[in-house]
């Protein structure tokens, strides 16, 4: 019996390697040896992952994958190559760690030479970016089907006339991650290396199989190239558009910042609202558009009732990462964390129903909205900010983690992460606040800090918001009534905050009104905003007076 699939497979090859022979050979791929599979069907993909890998199809169709011993990203195994054409830009420290030219290249090679070991090696050409005056084109080389499916999700997938006329890639992605690093070779201080090299335009990762380290390493890169090469403003946020009629131009947009816990993806999820997508954007001198073609959503605790349209993405082509599986009947355990907390989802953005596809609008943001879930209790639910706080707040990139009853930690503790994505930046923060600055200034776009945290006492005394206020609030942010208020003065922190918002009881508009203890309440305030003034202290040496002043002030 004739295989025809094999042979499909072998004409797809050398259709490919007709064109791209050259570029493979050169980088040291033994092609005598190697199947290069480019582009793969999504069903193809799922068989080899299946018979060569271990993953399992779930019971809703999604493909469950394991990433091995690392199931979240490395931040101290990320390098960056000091080379002449970068060195200058980039914001050098712990979070942009420096690499020698000659440490890439060793790790380079190791890289290719395991991926030559390989039966399959498993290409994906793909789109980072959907407005076509910024996007850059991405080509990931790997040796595991499941990272292949993972970027198929994640990039914008071309269309066939756009692979058949693809060329070369803009940036290369040589993931050996089954492989180690020589830990005794120069800079290297562990078996994992996840390395960006600006001149080469490439990334090489080693020791880690965790997939999201292609999503955030390609995010690092749009970091880079949106501000240094086009003058965009790349940003950590998601987006969301108003509906228009037939015939009405585009709706007004809106941009939600935030660190994980805030309330993001849920509050951005909105049916009376488009997806322009959930986590990484650009903000261009035209509009704002989705850097990825797909999603990466957290799975614990999953239900189709909290987020139903996430739970519903969760099918055929669908990747699910270190999920818990029943034997039995392959139903995904949400709630079962024995492997890692960390369980996500990848899958395509059209498979959500409100997804606008293309993921571009074409229109300036007319809210800006930074979200903070404080567990001290003290910040407003919501607050206008001007131009100068709105910088600060973003540079400082504030939210709070929980206490937590394993680790003995009795208080809150606060979480700085700045521009609201520190371990994805590549050059200093001032500079994305200055670009956040103008565009604030040109489009005159309002900016708003909510948080999502506790009110009336801080965690342990006080309680959450309820999740129908601060939706309450987003919609009269939406509907411009926010706008038309009455504001007072926050003190401390200065900031201005309305006297009443529809659907919302005005007494927790003034956190001070619910504390029971004032004197309590005022020591909480100021303990926060001595915290705020250590955290944003790292950052003064480029960031200009007037921001400075923004942040909190004690008489």
């Amino acid at each position: 019996m004739v295989n025809r699939a094999h042979h499909h497979d072998e004409f797809e090859k050398n259709q490919f390697l007709g064109k791209e022979l050259q570029h493979f050979s050169q980088a040291g791929f033994d092609l005598d040896r190697i199947h290069i599979r480019r582009n793969a069907p999504v069903a193809s993909l799922y068989e080899e992952a299946i018979m060569n890998e271990g993953a399992v199809i779930s019971s809703n169709g999604a493909l469950i994958n394991f990433s091995g011993k690392k199931t979240g990203r490395s931040p101290k195994d990320k390098r960056i190559v000091f080379e002449d054409s970068s060195k200058d830009e980039i914001w050098w420290g712990p979070v942009n760690i420096k690499m020698d030219e000659h440490t890439f290249e060793i790790n380079r090679e190791r890289a290719i030479d395991y991926l030559n070991t390989r039966d399959n090696v498993y290409v994906f050409d793909g789109y980072a970016g959907w407005d076509p005056k910024y996007r850059i084109k991405v080509r990931v080389i790997a040796s595991r089907a499941y990272h292949a499916l993972f970027m198929n999700n994640m990039l914008i997938r071309p269309t066939p006339e756009e692979l058949a006329d693809f060329g070369e890639p803009d940036f290369i992605i040589y993931n050996a991650g089954q492989f180690p690093a020589n830990r005794f070779t120069a800079g290297m201080t562990s078996t994992t290396s996840v390395e960006i090299n600006f001149r080469r335009m490439e990334m090489v990762i080693l020791g880690t199989e965790y997939a999201g380290e292609m999503k955030k390493g390609i995010f690092s890169v749009m970091h880079y190239l949106q501000p240094v090469k086009f003058g965009q403003l790349s940003l950590h946020s998601s987006a969301n558009q108003a509906k228009s009629s037939e015939g009405q131009e585009e709706g007004d947009v809106t941009l939600f910042f935030g660190l994980s816990g805030t309330g993001k993806t849920t509050l951005s999820a909105d049916p009376n609202r488009l997806l322009i997508g959930d986590d990484e954007h650009v903000w261009s001198d035209t509009g704002v558009f989705n850097i990825e073609g797909g999603c990466y959503a957290k799975t614990i605790n999953l239900s189709a009732d909290k987020e139903p349209e996430i739970f519903g993405a969760i099918r055929f082509g669908s990747i699910l990462e270190n999920v818990v599986y029943n034997p039995a009947d392959r139903k995904p355990d949400y709630d079962d964390v024995s492997i890692t907390e960390n369980t996500r989802c990848a899958y395509p953005i059209e498979y959500i129903p409100n997804a606008k596809i293309p993921c571009i609008a074409n229109r300036q943001p007319s809210n800006i909205i930074m979200l903070t879930c404080d567990a001290f209790g003290v910040l407003p639910p919501v607050s206008r900010l001007t131009p100068e706080q709105a910088s600060y707040h973003f540079v400082a990139g504030y939210t709070s983690k929980t206490p937590g009853t394993e680790d003995g930690i009795l208080e809150p503790s606060p979480t700085f992460s700045t521009c609201y994505g520190q371990p994805f930046i590549v050059l200093h923060p001032g500079r994305y606040a200055k670009m956040l600055a103008e565009r604030m200034e040109k489009t005159k776009a309002d900016c708003w800090l909510i948080n999502t945290g506790w009110t009336g006492g801080k965690f342990g005394t006080g309680k959450r918001c309820p999740l129908k206020y601060t939706r309450a609030i987003v919609d009269a942010i939406h509907n411009g009534s926010l706008a038309k208020a009455e504001f007072e003065n926050f003190p401390i922190f200065n900031l201005a905050i309305p006297k009443a918002v529809e659907g919302v009881p005005s007494e927790i508009l003034s956190p001070e009104k619910v504390w029971p203890s004032k004197q309590a309440f005022q020591s909480e305030v100021e303990k926060l905003g001595g915290m705020f003034q250590k955290a944003f202290a790292k950052y003064e040496d480029a960031i200009g007076e007037d921001v400075k002043n923004a942040g909190p002030v004690f008489a």
